[in-house]
């Protein structure tokens, strides 16, 4: 990997119709042709022995280095565990767990005994975990807690080739070492030189929006030029410019495969990593303060949590107009430092600079105090995050690199560009990366980091799923700037066509009104149905602090979402929403909804996406009354 920053080549753009159809980026880093996931601990050990590979909580809150070569350490003594406990190479090994240090040793240490990993979401029902260990036909797998424990054991009969069932907060991994403690390190050599880039090294299984998850195929290679084009593109990220070392504290699901390319891609280029299983805002707060990353791995919905949350706290102090006033100013400095980056402007101006100085005291630090203090950029992926908050946050003093990816990608497909970000897109593609935009308006991609297909359970191999040409169609609608920026308009089988003839896409609207302080979900109906209409529920912090603004703590559920003072404040987020589309794509009406979409309940996905089709069946009567004269 280069040190130095990298000449970013423009892309190339092709254009039919007198529109951009088409946009590559070639790629930053070399092919890797030799070699697997599996030897990146090992050769870290080996060129930078004492440099920190992971960091690990002390119970008191503090953090400990712990160095490549003690890394290197552990998973060589699991993946020994692991061999002399009968697993051959091949073998899928699940991991059932919350971010956590042994989630990401395990995932090294089954590579380097030659075995193909399969992340289960930590919050997945019975149902959802038994679909996916039979599907794969896993024979191992780690749990953290007793009642996952005790959830898969009951399912054991149903599970026929699970031959060990270890968890992680009973010592599993003790257990596993203890195992392969007499087995020669040349046995678990031998494993690794058997593996290459095209090589499977994980299963991941979509979330299933429309139908049971579906397995997605992702090699050793798939990874590598996933993280190598990652790493050399988002340079000042993975490559400190300052004394502060580079360094991460991953709370996103490691299930996931965006916190997992990014774990990859932290070890692969010795950035300090951390991991905080506590996604709980009083944990997460704590060990954040402790940990104080350079950079984070986001969703929007964290980065609206923090800025709702400056603002609550703004109100109850009696600053809101201040506050506001930051936040226009900070918006206004980020969409001038944009426009400066392009050519378009000298970037922000004297009396903008100082009123920025100005605020930064008041409010920009305690922005960046909730981050841990020294994180200056977020990755941030999931759905759009949207320009405002995209230019406030660069106005506080973090840079938003947005990308758009899928698991079938290994994540990111496109990615902003640093130093030619282009606010409210999802970027460029990533190098090495091709996007078209079909005729019917999806998302079509070509890359060395595109999965080999899909798990076929029968013959245990990978099903292509790539068109005649070679490109893999993605779901999503999409369009092309004249630049060679992507934005992602919805999903192709969301589409709501209404009864007038009317073609619209849900998601940026649902995105736009769950950015509202006191909007948790959003479900935009209106298929078949003569106008646009909306499901809402409400979000639990949000509506707390409103009630005690309001002083409206004594109304029950029930009258709540009936209240007039809070209608209002929900009609006027579904106005600004409006504001954004035609008229024939507005929201004509909204009902509040008693509950949040949960994914117990079966209306969200492990991954939180909507589940739509169970929505709309589970709250048809409430979808009716939308529409009664």
């Amino acid at each position: 990997m280069s040190t130095s920053p990298p000449v970013l080549t423009p892309p190339l753009l092709t254009e039919e119709g007198g529109r951009v159809r088409e946009v590559s980026v070639p790629p930053l880093a070399p092919r890797v042709t030799s070699g697997s996931l599996a030897d990146i601990p090992f050769t870290n050990a080996e060129q930078a022995p004492d440099e920190p590979a992971v960091s690990r909580r002390n119970p008191d809150g503090t953090w400990w280095d712990m160095p490549a070569r003690d890394f290197a350490a552990e998973v060589l003594a699991m993946a020994k565990g692991l061999i002399a406990l009968g697993l051959r190479p091949g073998d899928r090994l699940a991991i059932m767990s919350r971010t956590t240090y042994e989630w990401t040793l395990t995932d090294f240490a089954a590579w380097a005994a030659g075995l193909i990993t399969v992340p289960v979401y930590p919050t997945s029902s019975a149902s959802q975990a038994r679909h996916i260990l039979q599907d794969s036909r896993a024979r191992a797998c780690f749990v953290e807690d007793v009642e996952q424990s005790r959830m898969l054991s009951a399912e054991r009969g149903n599970l026929p080739a699970l031959d060990h069932l270890w968890q992680f907060s009973t010592g599993a991994v003790g257990h596993v070492v203890d195992a392969g403690r007499e087995l020669p390190a040349a046995l678990v050599a031998e494993r690794r030189a058997h593996l290459g880039p095209h090589t499977i090294a994980t299963l991941i299984y979509t979330s299933g929006t429309t139908g049971p998850p579906k397995g997605c195929v992702l090699t050793h290679g798939n990874f590598f030029a996933e993280v190598d084009n990652a790493i050399e593109l988002l340079h000042p990220v993975f490559r400190s410019e300052t004394s502060q070392e580079a360094s991460t504290l991953l709370f996103l699901p490691l299930s996931h495969v965006f916190g997992r390319m990014v774990a990859i891609g932290c070890l692969r280029a010795r950035v300090r990593l951390g991991h905080a299983p506590s996604v709980r805002t009083e944990d997460l707060l704590a060990d954040l303060a402790g940990f104080r990353p350079t950079f984070l791995l986001g969703i929007p919905y964290v980065l609206e949590k923090i800025y709702h949350t400056g603002r609550a706290t703004a109100e109850r102090r009696g600053r809101a107009a201040s506050f506001d006033r930051g936040a226009r100013i900070a918006q206004r400095y980020g969409e001038a430092v944009e426009a400066a980056e392009h050519g378009f402007g000298g970037g922000p101006g004297l009396g903008l600079r100082a009123a920025r100085g100005l605020y930064d005291a008041l409010i920009y630090r305690r922005i960046r105090a909730a981050l841990g203090g020294r994180c200056r950029y977020v990755i941030c992926g999931g759905s759009p995050l949207g320009h405002r908050l995209a230019a406030f946050f660069e106005g506080a003093g973090v840079t938003v690199f947005e990308g758009y990816g899928l698991t079938e990608t290994t994540a990111a497909t496109t990615a902003t560009p640093p130093l030619k970000p282009r606010l409210g897109t999802v970027g460029w593609p990533v190098p090495g990366t091709a996007l078209r935009i079909a005729d019917d308006g999806e998302v079509l991609i070509k890359g060395e980091h595109v999965f080999r297909g899909y798990w076929d359970a029968r013959s245990e191999r990978a099903v292509p799923h790539l068109d005649a040409d070679g490109w893999m169609p993605t779901g999503d609608l999409g369009a092309l700037d004249s630049e060679g920026y992507l934005s992602i308009t919805g999903r192709k089988k969301d589409l709501i066509i209404t009864s007038g003839g009317k073609n619209l896409a849900p998601a940026p609207l649902e995105d736009w009104l769950r950015a509202h302080p006191l909007v948790s979900q959003c479900l935009v109906v209106g298929d078949n149905r003569p106008y646009v209409a909306a499901l809402v529920t409400l979000e639990p912090d949000g509506l707390a602090h409103w009630r005690r603004m309001h002083k409206k703590e004594h109304l029950g559920p029930a009258e709540l979402i009936e209240d007039a003072d809070l209608l209002r404040n929900l009609q006027q987020a579904v106005d600004e929403a409006n504001s954004q589309v035609s008229r024939a794509e507005s929201i004509r009406r909204f009902t509040v909804l008693p509950r949040d979409f949960t994914e117990e309940d079966g209306h969200l996905t492990p991954s939180l996406k909507l589940r739509r089709a169970a929505i709309v069946r589970d709250f048809a009567d409430e979808i009716d009354r939308l529409y009664a004269p």
